[in-house]
């Protein structure tokens, strides 16, 4: 076998070999999709939030949904975990507390795919540097 001496010899074998992202086909332009983020911090992950964002990712697919499921830190609502923002175009984020698979559900169906708010919504309780302008 063949060592790998740089980013181009690593490159060449992963095309050899197939694997790897294929950015062409799998990119996605977030701010014209549905962006989801999902706390995974230590009290994120013990609260469940892997699962939680595992479904994001199956069913924005499965629904053909165009959107963009990212894992952030920790976003300051540890007693409200596991916790989602969610994005959509044109609109200011709004998080979701205490999400569970039935929630995830009703945030994909009535949040995402109708614009309709449900209950679980963490109001802001901060100030962007451009609100103080």
């Amino acid at each position: 076998m063949a060592q790998i001496k740089s980013l181009a010899d690593l490159n060449k074998k992963r095309e050899e070999s197939g694997t790897g992202p294929d950015v062409s086909k799998k990119s996605v332009d977030p701010a014209n999709n549905v962006q989801v983020k999902v706390a995974m911090a230590t009290c994120g992950i013990a609260s469940g939030s892997k699962p939680i964002m595992e479904f994001f990712e199956e069913q924005l697919d499965r629904r053909n949904i165009p959107g963009v499921v990212t894992q952030t830190g920790c976003m300051g609502y540890c007693y409200a975990e596991p916790t989602v923002e969610i994005k959509l175009p044109g609109k200011e984020p709004v998080v979701f507390g205490f999400v569970d698979l039935k929630r995830a559900d009703m945030i994909i169906e009535k949040y995402i795919k109708e614009g309709e708010l449900i209950d679980g919504i963490i109001p802001v309780n901060y100030e962007t540097i451009d609100s103080k302008e």
